[in-house]
């Protein structure tokens, strides 16, 4: 008896112990239900079948920016890469040598012209000024004796000729006396012209003690700093520079050294307008204007040939620039007035193969001997409606229309990621209309909200 007994009690643990599993998979599946719920309502809300709920069971397309189609001016520009550097940047270097024994300016600085900017150490160059003026004065010093000996000279000879006419000299005393007086003017004559050496001398020396004081040709920021209080400076030779003491730069004039490439050269000109990016103040633009092309190509590090061109910046005063820093020049080569444009990102490569019988048949836009044409999406009656275009010049922004459109067009200019996929007649709507539908929709429904909350406080 007791056997069927312990049957039935195992019988009895083991149906509650599938129950409890059961149970525990039930709820474990009603969790993981709610779950997914959670996560894909919010999916659903902005899901297209949620568009189309909202709409009243129509599909409202999908949102385009529209632009309409006008005229304007477009002007073509060509990048070209360069560097920065100073209209005006002198370097200066000593015309003495001697040692530094002051520098008043210190790197960054500015100075104006006329300015102390190198003190040398002019002790040497004194004394050799002092020596100069006294050979000077010794010179002067031997001219008076050279004088008092011409006039004794001449004296002598102008008595010698007189007793010759008495016959009371020879021939020979005259003569003697003759010579006397010539080697009396010779030796006046170089006594004259070494004063004349002295006094060089004296302005050479002058000149050279003057150069240990450097001031500045400029006016401008001192950019490099190469020397310090103590160096020795020297002055260059034809096989040997000389010592370049600093370098200073009026940076309110800036020009960029730009390289054109040798496709572009025919299209610039001196005096047209630029714009020149530097890296370092990100998108903002300094004006310019193209100041000289230079009549020769060269070749660039990687290869390809450019030419160089000058572009002088308009005079900068809300920046400093700095001498060296990277740049990129738009340079204004074509202006094109009045003409049909659209955004560039508008027009479309695609296959024409890919593109309905009715788009490409009788168009003259389309060349189907080539792969590609192109097109530009048209708004109308709410579809986008694919046109072939003839397209000329184009900026960084815009793209001249030639053919395939007219003006007053609705023209389909983004979002470029919708543009990418779009086909020929896909439901498109406004963006602007619908987010102002949008917004009317939800603000009468806050306002038809507010209503009710304020009847149920009364």
């Amino acid at each position: 008896m007791s056997e069927p007994l312990g049957k039935l009690e195992r019988s009895l643990v083991g149906g509650k112990s599938k129950m409890k599993k059961l149970i525990v998979a039930v709820l474990t599946g009603f969790v993981l239900l709610v779950v997914a719920a959670l996560i894909a309502i919010p999916l659903l809300a902005q899901s297209e079948f949620a568009e189309k709920f909202r709409n009243g069971g129509k599909n409202g397309g999908t949102k385009v920016r529209i632009v309409d189609l006008e005229r304007g001016d477009l002007t073509r520009t060509i990048n070209a890469p360069g560097t920065i550097e100073p209209d005006r940047k002198v370097e200066i270097s000593a015309q003495v040598s001697a040692r530094i024994v002051a520098l008043p300016f210190e790197e960054g600085d500015p100075v104006k012209e006329g300015d102390v900017i190198v003190r040398l150490d002019d002790r040497d160059l004194a004394a050799a000024l002092d020596a100069a003026e006294a050979r000077a004065r010794s010179e002067e010093a031997r001219l008076t004796g050279s004088e008092a000996d011409l006039a004794e000279a001449l004296a002598e000879m102008t008595r010698q000729q007189g007793l010759y006419e008495t016959r009371d000299v020879s021939l020979a005393a005259v003569e003697a006396a003759e010579a006397r007086y010539k080697k009396s003017q010779s030796n006046l004559e170089q006594v004259t012209h070494s004063i004349a050496i002295a006094k060089a001398q004296i302005r050479q020396a002058e000149k050279n003690k003057d150069n240990t004081v450097i001031t500045s040709p400029i006016d401008g920021v001192v950019t490099k700093l190469n020397a310090e209080v103590g160096e020795l400076v020297v002055i260059g030779t034809l096989n040997s520079p000389g010592s370049v003491i600093m370098q200073i730069a009026d940076l309110s004039r800036m020009l960029v050294r730009t390289r054109v490439d040798e496709s572009n050269v025919a299209l610039v000109r001196e005096g047209q307008l630029a714009t020149a990016y530097l890296n370092a103040y990100g998108d903002k633009g300094f004006p310019g204007k193209v100041q000289f092309m230079k009549l020769h190509r060269e070749t660039w590090r990687d290869g390809s040939g450019y030419v160089e061109a000058e572009v002088m910046l308009d005079e900068i005063t809300d920046e400093r620039l700095y001498n060296g820093l990277t740049a990129n020049v738009d340079i204004s080569v074509q202006t094109l007035e009045n003409v049909l444009k659209v955004p560039s990102q508008a027009v479309l490569d695609r296959r024409i193969e890919d593109m309905p019988d009715k788009v490409i048949r009788g168009n003259l836009n389309v060349d189907e001997a080539k792969t590609f044409m192109r097109i530009v999406f048209v708004f109308e009656e709410g579809k986008a409606i694919a046109k072939p275009v003839t397209i000329g010049s184009s900026d960084l922004t815009d793209t001249v229309i030639l053919g395939g459109l007219d003006e007053g067009d609705r023209i389909i200019a983004g979002p470029y990621s919708v543009l990418r996929e779009m086909e020929h007649e896909a439901d498109v709507v406004d963006r602007d209309v619908a987010e102002a539908e949008e917004k009317a929709k939800e603000d009468a429904k806050n306002a038809e909200n507010d209503s009710e909350e304020a009847a149920g406080t009364e």
